[in-house]
């Protein structure tokens, strides 16, 4: 990683632990849109286990233990995990979720052919490059079983912050004190190019609002 890149994404770590820090269940404790679709994707597939990916507190991660999967949560931050940790504790799903602090720069500490499932709610549009998004898209495939499914959402350029803000390179913007990496059609199709691509569908979330795609994309078995 250039030392550019290496600087933008320890500050945007350094943001997101002040963040949460500064504002404990920032999300609050409804699970998002994407999730409630992701786990009706993962219940008619049989999946028991879901790994996702930027769980942050875990409102989703914690939705789907109450669904009865059994949960890895991944981020990049501690303060997140821990805040995840203290609420699952707290809604009596402790035994069925377990945290990992873990940077999608690098390779997932996972097996092989190991989780069943797998989401990831913007984290994929965070300060990544393009190629480490395929990077990234890689490994899940690796540690997913076959059939296994992935169910992901990005902001895209029809979104209004695109081209706001400054400009990193590569489609990433940083509004705010948030870098994104907006997402072109071209891109969602490079990464599904050896999966069965189910549904791109667009969404908007928050008061800006946001413009997202959720994309559902499986392996073969």
């Amino acid at each position: 990683m250039a030392d550019e890149e290496q600087g933008l994404a320890e500050g945007q770590r350094r943001h997101w632990q002040e963040t949460y820090a500064a504002h404990p269940g920032m999300y609050g404790e409804r699970p998002s849109a994407p999730a409630l679709h992701a786990a009706g994707v993962f219940r008619a597939a049989g999946a028991r286990d879901v790994l996702e990916l930027g769980a942050g507190h875990g409102r989703d991660a914690l939705y789907f233990a109450r669904e009865g999967f059994a949960v890895r949560a991944a981020d990049f931050s501690p303060t997140g995990l821990g805040q995840l940790r203290t609420a699952a504790d707290a809604q009596g799903v402790a035994a069925r979720v377990t945290t990992l602090v873990h940077d999608m720069r690098e390779p997932l500490p996972l097996p092989d052919d190991s989780v069943d499932a797998v989401f990831a709610h913007m984290l994929l549009c965070m300060v990544l490059s393009t190629e480490e998004i395929h990077a990234a898209v890689s490994e899940i495939r690796r540690v997913l079983r076959p059939g296994g499914s992935l169910v992901y959402t990005v902001r895209h350029t029809g979104d209004a912050h695109y081209g706001a803000g400054t400009a990193h390179g590569d489609d990433i913007y940083e509004h705010g004190g948030f870098a994104v990496h907006f997402f072109d059609r071209a891109l969602v199709d490079d990464l599904a190019g050896e999966w069965t691509l189910d549904e791109v569908h667009a969404f908007e979330e928050g008061d800006l609002p946001r413009r997202l795609w959720r994309v559902t994309q499986r392996l073969p078995r």
